[in-house]
């Protein structure tokens, strides 16, 4: 998953960092709620986490403002020390999913984290656009009753985009979603959309996946 921290203790914030990246999540850093909200208008990420006791802005405004302003319903953790029940009543008033006190453990961060993501895609860990339907836990995609095979990469951004539908992914999250850190040559993206629309689009009267052109790709 790609992931925003705001978080203004830098010790913390390193911390979280290093062990969710070995998870096997990418995660973006911001230092105060201003700089986070740029940062959630400038891309998309799966799942934010915000403190609460922020400068320039508190978690509890970013998050209100990301639900009413910007029709974000990305998942949202507070962490916070603020431990009683008013606080994470407040909390969850504003649009969070989950709240975790500090001090807390990292491994249970990193539960309530893939815990929170399973909610959002689904009990039947299914996710559906028009006539196609992956199935993430057998990890099988089929269109109109017909099973498609897909290569490990192919089916990877299928699924991203099949996550964030209908909102268009732009490059660079495809590309770092699919090959993390170690990015691939610039056609290497566009011929792997290519081979997955040869798989999905083209033998079907209607096309699901769409180019923003100068953006990044869409399925819907």
């Amino acid at each position: 998953m790609r992931i925003l921290l705001v978080e203004d203790n830098a010790d913390l914030a390193a911390s979280i960092i290093d062990y969710l990246e070995i998870q096997d999540h990418s995660c973006d850093l911001a230092w105060h709620g201003v700089a986070g909200l740029t940062a959630a208008q400038a891309n998309n990420y799966d799942m934010y986490i915000f403190d609460i006791a922020m400068p320039k802005m508190d978690g509890l405004t970013l998050c209100k403002t990301l639900r009413n302003d910007h029709n974000d319903f990305t998942p949202v953790l507070f962490l916070t020390a603020r431990d009683t029940i008013e606080d994470k009543l407040i909390g969850f008033s504003v649009g969070a999913d989950d709240y975790l006190v500090k001090p807390f453990d990292l491994s249970e961060l990193a539960v309530r984290i893939l815990a929170i993501h399973q909610r959002y895609l689904g009990l039947s860990n299914q996710i559906s656009v028009g006539d196609l339907t992956i199935d993430l836990k057998a990890q099988r995609v089929t269109r109109a009753g017909d099973t498609i095979v897909l290569s490990p990469n192919t089916y990877k951004l299928l699924v991203i985009l099949a996550q964030r539908s209908p909102q268009v992914v732009p490059r660079e999250d495809l590309e770092h979603y699919v090959w993390g850190d170690e990015l691939p040559d610039s056609d290497s993206l566009r011929s792997h959309i290519y081979k997955l629309r040869n798989k999905i689009d083209k033998p079907y009267s209607n096309a699901l996946i769409t180019t923003a052109k100068g953006r990044g790709f869409s399925i819907s």
